[in-house]
């Protein structure tokens, strides 16, 4: 089975191109914008973060499948690079884009929690967890990807991924599930109690960390 999208946003293209031309190489996999399109889509009218709009690749993918009440957020450190995806995606009025340190930006937030936060950078994933996951809404998902060994990675990347595993999967507020698949995800989602099965809390704490 081919598992490639057979459905692209209308502005992908365009910002490929855009990517191409500014030298920009840390867009989301095409199977990880599908994946993320049907996740919008199960949340009508819902509150979406992404952080690390890069050239808006992710956006783009997030738009395609929300619904016209939904609301997304994206958070990006590089105000060039955000441009080009403002460029394309900027005139609908469902996305806000922001220019800010994520980290910094996680901090300061104080508004509603999230539906849906998909963190494509190291701040609410490798940095700042804790913060990303309070801003999950009960029964909200929170998506990572690029956990797989990626070229250019610095060599403490892998070290990086197993404590970021460890963290999540000791977590009783939370259940995750691994994804070998694309460039290596991790979905968790929100207990709408804030508590996971006995059995998985007993057991957290068995799991491997790689």
């Amino acid at each position: 089975m081919d598992d490639t999208p057979n459905t692209l946003p209308p502005a992908l293209s365009a910002l490929r191109v855009a990517a191409r031309e500014a030298g920009f190489t840390m867009s989301c996999e095409e199977r990880t914008g599908g994946l993320l399109a049907v996740l919008a889509a199960a949340r009508p009218g819902g509150r979406i973060l992404e952080l690390g709009t890069g050239v808006g690749e992710g956006t783009a993918w997030l738009l395609s499948g929300m619904d016209g009440s939904s609301r997304l957020v994206t958070v990006e450190l590089d105000p060039g690079v955000q441009a080009l995806a403002r460029r394309q995606l900027g005139s609908d009025p469902r996305v806000t884009f922001v220019a800010a340190d994520g980290g910094e930006w996680l901090e300061s937030y104080d508004g509603e929690p999230f539906d849906l936060v998909f963190a494509d950078t190291w701040p609410g994933k490798f940095t700042h967890l804790e913060r990303a996951l309070d801003l999950v809404a009960p029964g909200g998902t929170y998506l990572i990807d690029d956990l797989l060994p990626q070229p250019g990675w610095p060599e403490a990347h892998e070290a990086s991924v197993r404590r970021l595993l460890a963290d999540l999967e000791g977590r009783h507020d939370f259940r995750s599930v691994r994804l070998a698949w694309s460039s290596g995800l991790v979905m968790a989602v929100r207990g709408a109690s804030g508590a996971t099965a006995p059995h998985d809390a007993a057991h957290a704490g068995d799991r491997p960390e790689g």
